[in-house]
């Protein structure tokens, strides 16, 4: 019997429409189950130009209050962050049923969020990336390193 995997992500005070449509097309491309965000920082009534899949009309993309309120069932959380003490992505073997939470592209994670995280990875660059680019990467990380039980076609 086979397992089949789970991956969602968390969006911590997201800072535009722009940025949520690229994470879900990213979501969509590489079989995420859920995005979760928290903070008010953009219009949603703007549409997600760059979900130009309109992805968001297939996977679901739900506001909360606190990310660590809703991690699913045997989940491991993962913060994603370019901080001090954290693993590089080459380094890392992603858990079958991943939450990985990334922080917005202007500021970094609280330390309860990094605290509340079994742990906290980066990728390692030259520079920051936007978050898009970082959550396109971290997917395909997880998808070609086959540690995941991806439900990828």
């Amino acid at each position: 019997m086979s397992k089949k995997g789970y991956a969602c992500i968390g969006l911590f005070n997201p800072k535009t429409p722009e940025n949520v449509g690229s994470v879900m097309r990213a979501a969509g491309c590489y079989g995420v189950n859920s995005v979760f965000y928290t903070g008010k920082r953009y219009d949603f009534a703007k549409q997600f130009c760059t979900d130009t899949s309109n992805r968001h009309l297939d996977i679901p993309l739900i506001g909360v209050e606190k990310l660590q309120t809703i991690i699913p069932l045997d989940c491991v959380p993962v913060a994603v962050d370019l901080i001090e003490g954290a693993k590089p992505l080459i380094d890392y073997k992603h858990p079958p049923r991943a939450f990985y939470i990334f922080g917005p592209e202007d500021g970094t994670l609280k330390k309860s969020i990094t605290n509340f995280c079994r742990e906290t990875i980066y990728v390692p660059t030259n520079g920051c990336m936007n978050l898009a680019a970082s959550v396109n990467v971290i997917l395909y990380d997880r998808l070609a390193k086959g540690d995941n039980f991806s439900n990828h076609r």
